[in-house]
């Protein structure tokens, strides 16, 4: 008879501390990839988050070899795909490795940040 309280206690528990988990935006893939090598010079990175984001509190920086910051447009959300965020580049990418640091909100409020490198050949 007590399995049945301790069950319920158990499942109560789970189903409280998953959706938490859930709950941010987690950097699924991105272009150029993390550690990836590119002979052409992107003119946007994409990043793609594992739920929708809100523009208006997410930010990315990008670095390059010696800490200069790399001038971007405003980081859009792809119109089609609430999850996908575009940073157009002001300008082309010299060859360097750079770092992008990002940051963002889903859209239930949790805020998450990251970095990753690439470089271009």
């Amino acid at each position: 008879m007590a399995k049945a309280p301790l069950r319920t206690l158990l499942f109560l528990l789970s189903a409280f501390s998953a959706p938490a988990v859930l709950a941010h935006a987690h950097l699924e893939h991105q272009y150029p990839a993390a550690d990836a090598a590119v002979d052409a010079a992107p003119q946007a990175l994409t990043l793609n988050f594992s739920e929708g984001v809100e523009t208006g509190f997410s930010g990315v920086t990008i670095t390059g070899d010696k800490e200069q910051v790399v001038k971007t447009g405003p980081v859009k959300r792809n119109e089609k795909d609430r999850t996908q965020l575009i940073v157009p580049l002001e300008h082309a990418l010299t060859p360097g490795t750079y770092k992008v640091e990002w940051h963002v909100v889903s859209v239930d409020g949790h805020k998450t940040k990251g970095s990753y490198h690439f470089s271009v050949k």
